[in-house]
């Protein structure tokens, strides 16, 4: 009896180490942040199945944006630790998915957001800043120039006097509003061309689409306060203040490529100084010691009425990847956002307590054990916060990225992309799911008329 009384005890501690047996992470060690950045990578990769046989690479059961999401983070993983095991699947998505070489695919277009196709836009050109291996099919680039094509004929100018609406098609539920995020997306892809290419249109482009942005409650340059939404109905004026994490990111980050190709610009030091400072100040909140990344509008709730979506549980891992480049092409922000970055991974490795043997990524950093919830974005999250911590280990290195065209960068560029070769999107909608949009939990309530609750919830709220 007392032979299996101490069998079943020695089970139980074993059982129970590999339940909380974090990731270990050195934040000062470049291997061990490496170590850490492929558990995380191999975590998140075991929810992929579109390289599998009949399946489809780039999808994402019930998403199709946050596939630009997964596939940039690993091109960004295979830049800062040389781990070329994910390439193939990637290179195979982000050309599968590719559309008329503007990420318009025939079978999701008629449901897509301006956001969810920059997103992939996004995800294209980072492969050619950091000089990913290139396809024989069409250039990252190209891909990219595609995507902006295909946006700027989206401008609108018969509302609110310009900005992108959040919905491509008028039969798409949002259509009436005008977003941070699809507004954000389509300057910081402006801004990353001009500097890219030194082609004067993307940075006119960019220069036009920030400044509407905050020529409308959206970007707000009194406070550094960025709304998520404005209604077309009322010109623009009525704006959801609901605060997440990637409007802010995708703003700083396009403004401090506009500061880099600008040569110190002060239109645009001083934007990316007021929303890093909002930034911090919001996202990594002083009860948990302000320099760990936080979700505040959602992950204080868990396991609540208002935990974060699919969408807003992937919030984090574009604002890491935008922190650590901004550090790159604003060198003097390093010393404010690095500490940031080490909080936040280490954090993220005490949340990579799960279940063995693929330790389950959580996704609330701030707490000390894994917190159960865990999927593919959590992992994905933490993988780059990890890279993301890669930044004074690869800045000693030579040819650091981002690059341009004129310091290493070869992904050739076609201005025409997109345009001329591709389908005009059909007349007669498919039924929409909401689950393929960014922020589509928020808007829905927008377009129900309970957003205010929703505001006054969590200006009141615990």
């Amino acid at each position: 009896m007392w032979t299996y009384f101490w069998g079943f005890t020695l089970t139980t501690l074993l059982t129970l180490g590999r339940i909380t047996a974090a990731i270990p992470l050195d934040i000062n060690d470049p291997e061990s942040i490496k170590n850490a950045a492929s558990t995380a990578a191999y975590g998140m990769m075991t929810y992929y199945h579109g390289n599998e046989s009949g399946q489809i690479p780039g999808k994402l059961p019930g998403t199709w944006w946050t596939g630009g999401e997964v596939f940039m983070a690993l091109v960004q993983y295979w830049y800062w630790t040389g781990d070329t095991s994910y390439n193939d699947v990637t290179k195979q998505a982000l050309i599968h998915q590719r559309g008329h070489n503007d990420y318009l695919p025939d079978n999701y277009t008629q449901d897509l957001g301006n956001d969810d196709q920059v997103f992939w836009g996004l995800a294209a050109m980072t492969a050619a800043e950091l000089d990913f291996p290139e396809s024989e099919e069409v250039s990252w680039l190209a891909l990219a120039q595609g995507v902006f094509n295909t946006q700027a004929e989206k401008w609108d100018p018969d509302t609110c006097h310009g900005g992108l609406r959040w919905q491509r098609n008028s039969w798409n539920g949002g259509y009436d509003l005008k977003n941070s995020v699809s507004n954000g997306g389509f300057f910081q892809l402006a801004a990353r061309l001009a500097r890219y290419t030194k082609n004067q249109t993307y940075s006119e482009w960019a220069e036009k689409a920030y400044d509407w942005a905050t020529s409308v409650p959206l970007v707000s340059e009194k406070d550094w306060h960025i709304n998520d939404l404005v209604t077309v109905e009322s010109n623009c004026q009525d704006a959801n203040n609901m605060q997440w994490s990637y409007n802010y990111g995708i703003y700083f980050a396009g403004s401090a490529y506009m500061y880099n190709l600008t040569n110190g610009g002060e239109k645009w030091k001083h934007a990316v100084d007021g929303l890093l400072n909002t930034t911090f100040r919001t996202f990594f909140p002083q009860q948990y010691g302000g320099m760990i990344m936080s979700e505040a509008a959602c992950e204080p709730q868990l396991p609540q009425v208002l935990p974060c979506d699919g969408n807003q549980s992937t919030f984090k891992s574009l604002v890491s990847a935008w922190l650590a480049f901004t550090t790159t092409i604003m060198p003097y922000t390093l010393d404010e956002i690095l500490p940031r970055l080490k909080g936040s991974a280490i954090g993220a490795a005490k949340q990579c307590s799960g279940p063995s043997p693929d330790k389950k990524c959580g996704q609330r950093w701030y707490l000390d054990e894994y917190d159960g919830t865990t999927g593919l974005r959590e992992h994905m999250c933490a993988l780059s916060i990890f890279t993301a911590n890669m930044v004074p280990f690869k800045s000693k290195e030579a040819g650091q990225g981002p690059l341009t065209a004129d310091t290493g960068g070869n992904s050739k560029s076609d201005p025409s992309a997109g345009t001329g070769n591709h389908r005009p999107e059909k007349d007669e909608p498919r039924e929409i799911t909401t689950g393929d949009r960014v922020g589509a939990g928020i808007v829905t309530v927008v377009v129900l008329g309970g957003w205010l609750g929703v505001v006054f919830w969590m200006m009141t709220g615990p």
